[in-house]
């Protein structure tokens, strides 16, 4: 395959459209804040503390005369309330009414409840560990020692490793039954290494199209069908924080090369060091021995006995 067909990494799982989830399941509002950019983040934030107040502001200008010191505009009624919120009490304008002493109440304990909550999600959100991985944009299936296989490759980005990282390669796809009956099945793809004691630099992931594969003896135009998904997942331990970190990738049919290999991005230098050369890491080059030639090879192997 070599189409470059771009394809988006969220269409398997983020854009699937629920139906029937039971009430109070789909209204995660803790997650859906978090999930946000940080952009998106502080915006809601600084969204929902402005209309907080805008509510506040407008119970205040509705109360005739709660407010000394005030020209009873909407306006003076909106700041009041931000000093209230924030319990800063410049001391020029202040309440007066008992409606007014007890609207300032609700607000002040509403404050009190509302900016640890708020504080309490930027801190969640900047602490909460992450994995700095780049996946390969594309799979390759090319020989390697002599036998087909898939490959991928993951870096990492930062400048310490991972530690125990693994990495599980599943395929995904629909299939039908005897009965006929259509059903979507993982299918584990085994790796010929899938730990890696401190991944570090980038690291080749490859699955041998061998008698164990579940795609042995299938062409690639058998298997490369549109409802194809491989899921790639890594995870591991941050060599500084200790905390586990998650990293997903998925790939389609589209992002599957054959006969082809990656490019080389580590070089090391005559004095020993290391480069990792990140810019050539979605590269890929064409083979000169296809499969079909190597699977043509391996059937006229003698086989020993």
């Amino acid at each position: 395959m070599t189409s470059q067909t771009s394809i988006p990494r969220g269409r398997f799982a983020a854009d699937v459209t629920r139906l029937g989830v039971p009430r109070g399941l789909s209204r995660d509002l803790y997650h859906g804040i978090l999930e946000q950019s940080w952009s998106g983040f502080y915006g809601i934030l600084i969204a929902l503390y402005l209309l907080a107040n805008c509510v506040f502001a407008t119970l205040y200008w509705l109360l005739p005369g709660a407010i000394a010191e005030s020209d009873n505009g909407w306006g003076d009624s909106f700041f009041f309330s931000i000093e209230t919120m924030a319990t800063v009490g410049y001391g020029v304008m202040h309440p007066q009414t008992l409606a007014a002493h007890i609207l300032v109440v609700v607000e002040i304990l509403f404050g009190v409840l509302a900016v640890p909550v708020a504080t309490g999600l930027t801190i969640v959100k900047f602490a909460r560990p992450t994995a700095r991985v780049l996946f390969s944009r594309r799979v390759v299936c090319a020989p390697f020692d002599g036998t087909p296989h898939l490959m991928f490759r993951v870096a990492n980005a930062r400048n310490k490793g991972i530690v125990e990282a693994r990495v599980k390669m599943t395929l995904l796809r629909e299939i039908r039954t005897r009965e006929g009956i259509s059903i979507r099945r993982l299918i584990d793809l085994p790796l010929l290494r899938e730990n890696n004691p401190i991944f570090a630099l980038s690291w080749t992931l490859l699955h041998p199209i061998d008698e164990k594969s579940p795609l042995h003896g299938l062409a690639p135009e058998e298997w490369l069908t549109k409802d194809l998904v491989i899921i790639c997942v890594l995870t591991g331990i941050d060599e500084t924080s200790s905390a586990n970190v998650h990293a997903r990738y998925n790939y389609f049919a589209e992002d599957i090369f054959v006969d082809h290999r990656f490019h080389d991005i580590i070089k090391v230098a005559p004095d020993g060091g290391i480069t990792l050369d990140l810019r050539m890491f979605h590269d890929i080059e064409a083979i000169e021995q296809s499969l079909d030639e190597v699977t043509t090879s391996l059937e006229t192997m003698p086989v020993e006995t």
